[in-house]
């Protein structure tokens, strides 16, 4: 078909081809914005590794970029298990994981129940797996997992353990699994590469964990302040911002990469009883802004009316914010570029490329990984107390609901076998 249009166009000119001019003038504007839609959608994996018989673990694999990452990962032939809310009999669960099989032509797609809102079942899940004689494979744990209390709104706790919804699922839930798991990654042979990739983004840089850390920080360097001659001293200068939604989100992602630096650090300094070196490595990815749920839920400030202006304006949003799939890349990445096999791990991921951290006098501050790690195991076992009361307490409702509906039943049916009703007598009375 060119040819006889090229023939036309040279024998009769551009006029006689019609909505030739039309055409040519839209070209360029169709070119910008392929290259600008380009632009924005970010780097392109172009790593490619075997993938067949490797066992991944991954939370938030059911919607987003962990589903990108799970789809692509099983088409490639892993074996994937899903740690998810829903309980494993829900319709949703099932369905997706069937057209997940289907999908892939892979049927090693499995999922277990673990609500990262809740430390005991983190610790239900990670126990029964470490429990397993010999230990079971495991080449990689992909934390995708994520939530932000949109603006606006009210800060949420996790029922029962009292702990604020941000951090427990972004940060105490991850810390709280691996740290179970841990033996379970240092188990795993020699010749084995275990990676752990950590989602994290840039809103760390902007996180304060100095009700945490103070301590550790004084021990940096930090300009001198005054006010009218006189010198601020260091809290008040480096003093925790206002408690909001973003400040949550942003220092649960802070001590998130704050911990996988140091969970790197105490993987490495495992001495192995073969004599050889420590094969596990922490990696930590930037996938950049997406058209997900959680990104969705951030714009719309989770109001009907922020929900309407992001449908009016989605254009726009889908012009300058990644597909799921784009940005899964950099996850795709961490999870096959072959020469992280031979890097010591703790590197932040960007753009399918590496990238330097911010913020370096909290997140290398190895006093400041100290009291963090230390600040988390005490938290988590008080969190779990508060959660052991509220099962038992919440157990003991239950029981009581039970006894009282049962000697309902109980007295209902000795009124209805000897035929009385609760004011029968007295109707009769009155007859």
């Amino acid at each position: 078909m060119p040819v006889p249009v090229i023939t036309q166009l040279l024998a009769d000119g551009f006029d006689s081809i019609p909505y030739l001019w039309p055409v040519l003038k839209t070209l360029p504007w169709l070119i910008g914005l392929y290259l600008v839609k380009a632009y924005f959608e970010g780097a392109r994996n172009g790593s490619e590794r075997n993938m067949h018989g490797k066992v991944v673990m991954v939370t938030g694999g059911t919607s987003g970029i962990g589903e990108a990452v799970v789809r692509e990962l099983a088409t490639r032939g892993a074996q994937i298990v899903l740690l998810t809310q829903h309980a494993l009999s829900d319709f949703f669960i099932v369905e997706y994981i069937d057209e997940l099989r289907k999908e892939t032509q892979n049927h090693l797609i499995t999922a277990e129940q673990v609500d990262l809102a809740s430390l005991h079942s983190v610790r239900t899940f990670a126990t029964k797996w470490i429990d397993n004689a010999p230990p079971r494979r495991l080449d990689m744990v992909i934390l995708c997992a994520n939530t932000l209390t949109p603006a606006g709104n009210d800060i949420a706790s996790t029922p029962g353990e009292g702990v604020e919804a941000n951090w427990m699922v972004n940060y105490l839930a991850n810390f709280h699994l691996l740290s179970i798991l841990s033996p379970a990654l240092r188990a795993q042979p020699p010749d084995r590469d275990v990676r752990i990739v950590f989602g994290t983004c840039a809103s760390y840089m902007g996180g304060d964990l100095l009700h945490i850390t103070a301590s550790a920080l004084s021990f940096t360097k930090q300009p001198k302040k005054t006010v009218n001659g006189k010198p601020i001293s260091q809290s008040t200068t480096h003093a925790p911002s206002k408690f909001s939604p973003s400040n949550a989100h942003a220092t649960s992602k802070l001590a998130l990469t704050t911990f996988a630096l140091a969970f790197q650090k105490h993987l490495s300094a495992y001495e192995r009883p073969d004599k050889m070196p420590m094969n596990t490595k922490v990696l930590l990815v930037d996938p950049g802004l997406s058209r997900t749920p959680g990104t969705r839920r951030w714009l719309t400030f989770g109001s009907l009316i922020g929900l309407a202006l992001y449908l009016l304006l989605y254009p726009f949003w889908w012009l300058v914010l990644k597909s799921p799939l784009g940005g899964a890349q950099s996850f795709l990445y961490a999870a096959m570029e072959e020469r992280f096999t031979r890097s010591g791990g703790g590197l932040l991921i960007k753009e399918c490329g590496e990238r330097s951290f911010g913020r370096k006098e909290v997140v290398e501050n190895e006093e400041a990984q100290k009291q963090l790690w230390e600040y988390s195991e005490k938290m988590v076992q008080e969190a779990e107390k508060r959660g052991k009361e509220y099962r038992i307490e919440m157990k003991r409702k239950g029981e009581e609901a039970k006894e009282e509906q049962e000697a309902e039943e109980e007295v209902k049916g000795y009124k209805e076998k000897n035929g009385k009703k609760e004011g029968s007598r007295r109707s009769r009375k009155a007859g």
